[in-house]
């Protein structure tokens, strides 16, 4: 049986060391969450199969249950290659939704909180010489406002803009070998105007008798190197580039970096990765890509597959959404609702495809302060794991925090977390969030379906304060933010419904107000929208909702299984105009 999802999970820290955990594993539903208390952990077997790292909900896992899970059991069986015995063992989880407790041989390693970030134990001590075994316990209620969840429905249907639910391993199970030192962490920032790199490379040992180098090369052409002592958890690389090459929209021109630690000279350690060289700023109100003025052509992708659920089914279909999203014409994305999986913003990084990353704060509940503790750390990972990704150009931690159960959200929470975020990260712009109701942010955007032109002209007339406050007093009634003239954003809009399954059936397909009567109508009407957006001197990007369909909600200019709805070609002459802040 071929491994599922069998290609590197870790694209900016490669080793040539690893096995792929995915495929069959043992599985079993445990509802009432007694498996602890009946010791599945050390159970020699669970009641059925599972193919991992697919969902239980979807049908690439074998499960297809779509019901509620509050509790999932996972066990397989692994071999340890001889020459791994004398080295540390970690195991390595791309995502698991939500809370994760990990077992080797019936014994606890550790646990994780967090449905969308990756995760490692060092399991090298709970290993035997033969016979080892992994369980993992999932338990995942998004019906918990503590959870941040998604788009995943708190309902047994999917409905609206609320989709199936993942519950369980959903990216790829993976385990490696290290010495007893070696490279956990790298970050890298670079200079155009050097140009130059800076690598700061994360150990767990310190003392002058290590040394990390790292070389960088282009098209494999040695671009510059660097060597130094690790006095430090913590240390540096930096050295200039021999010649420049500007990560830049629809050309990745990536740098690849190959990192080693040794010991009293000896290599003991060896990683690969890469990087981008480019810079980003937000200046005269435009978005500033290597000094130059760059029109934000983004569309909303949320991530899902009709097979998969949350995981693509093959990398593949992760690189051909970007393609499909290039041919309309469109130079990035709002990944939407969700932490995208390594392996899609390593195909942006090397398509030169601009993107937002983005949390999946729905279901969690921002009034309340305490809850901060299930969001801030995860949050905090997920920086952490995609810094290094020149593909991702801003952050957007909240996206449309309303009011929840009638409480005015908690303004503390909102902007402690746009703070954090701009410790961690101090690059790239903050969107703290989206939509509606900034608490503190770089950018202002807001979301607007208005799908008559006159009404969707009137929000965009002028801006100043009284006509950002109309715009929001006509969604909700309330006065609930102010425009202080930052940059701005169209960040939503359009979500024109168009089920080319269906017949356009209103009962069964969900989109924002009336959908068009013809093809024809259709393509008029995103063409005045979008038109309108490009061709305003203020607005420095525009988000269409969406590519795609995802299950009910038919507002893709592509089905959810990505077929073309319309020519793309159609949309790409739209979209590639000239729009009026973009310099000549």
């Amino acid at each position: 049986m071929s491994i599922p999802r069998n290609e590197y999970p870790r694209p900016q820290l490669v080793r040539d060391e690893w096995i792929n955990l995915n495929g069959e594993w043992e599985f079993e539903i445990d509802n009432s969450i007694s498996g602890k208390s009946k010791k599945f952990y050390n159970r020699k077997n669970l009641d059925s199969k599972i193919i991992v790292p697919f969902c239980p909900e979807s049908e690439l896992s074998g499960i297809g249950n779509k019901d509620f899970m509050y509790c999932v059991w996972y066990r397989k069986d692994i071999n340890i290659p001889e020459n791994w015995k004398n080295k540390k063992v970690i195991l390595h989880f791309g995502a698991v939704d939500y809370k994760t407790t990990v077992y080797i041989n019936g014994e606890e390693v550790g646990t994780h909180c967090g449905g969308y970030t990756s995760f490692n134990f060092d399991i090298t001590k709970h290993l035997k010489e033969n016979n080892n075994y992994i369980t993992v316990c999932a338990e995942d209620n998004v019906k918990d406002t503590t959870q941040p969840s998604g788009k995943q429905s708190q309902e047994y249907h999917s409905r609206g803009c609320y989709y199936t639910r993942t519950t369980g391993i959903w990216q790829t199970v993976w385990m490696e070998c290290v010495s007893e030192n070696y490279i956990q962490n790298i970050k890298i920032d670079t200079d155009i105007n050097l140009p130059s790199v800076n690598v700061s490379i994360k150990t767990p040992l310190n003392s002058s008798s290590y040394t990390i180098s790292a070389k960088a090369f282009f098209d494999g052409r040695l671009m510059g190197e660097g060597e130094t002592v690790v006095n430090s958890w913590g240390t540096f690389v930096n050295f200039n580039l021999a010649e420049k090459h500007l990560w830049e929209v629809g050309c990745g021109n990536l740098y690849d970096l190959e990192i080693r630690l040794k010991k009293d000279g000896n290599v003991i350690d060896t990683v690969k990765s890469y990087f981008g060289l480019r810079s980003i700023a937000l200046r005269e109100g435009a978005f500033i890509l290597n000094d130059k003025k760059v029109f934000g052509r983004w569309v909303l992708d949320q991530g899902f597959y009709p097979d998969g659920i949350y995981t693509a089914p093959t990398d593949e279909a992760l690189k051909n959404d970007i393609l499909y999203s290039i041919q309309f014409g469109f130079n990035g994305a709002r990944l939407h609702e969700k932490i995208f999986e390594p392996r899609f913003l390593y195909w942006a990084d090397k398509l030169g495809y601009l993107v937002w990353g983005e949390h999946g704060n729905w279901g969690y509940d921002h009034t309340k302060p305490e809850n901060i503790y299930s969001y801030l750390p995860e949050w905090m990972e997920s920086i952490e794991r995609d810094y290094n990704h020149p593909s991702i150009i801003g952050w957007c931690p909240f996206n449309e925090t309303w009011d929840i159960k009638g409480n005015r959200q908690f303004n503390e929470t909102l902007g402690l977390i746009y703070d954090v975020t701009k410790k961690l990260d101090s690059s790239r712009p903050v969107i703290d969030t989206s939509g509606n109701y900034h608490v503190r942010t770089d950018i202002f955007d807001i979301h607007d379906y208005s799908q008559d032109m006159e009404t969707f002209e009137k929000i965009f007339e002028e801006f100043d304060d009284r006509i950002i406050k109309d715009q929001i007093y006509r969604i909700r009634g309330k006065d609930r933010q102010h425009f202080k003239g930052e940059p701005f954003f169209v960040s939503e809009y359009g979500g024109i419904k168009w089920d080319a399954e269906k017949g356009n059936d209103q009962m069964i397909s969900w989109g924002y107000g009336d959908a068009p009567t013809s093809e024809e109508e259709f393509i008029e009407r995103y063409k005045n929208l979008t038109e309108y957006l490009l061709n305003n001197k203020n607005i420095f990007g525009l988000c269409y909702t969406q590519l795609y369909d995802v299950e009910q909600e038919r507002n893709g200019l592509m089905t959810y299984d990505r077929k073309f709805k319309f020519d793309p070609e159609i949309f790409r002459k739209i979209n590639t105009q000239k729009a009026a802040i973009e310099e000549d």
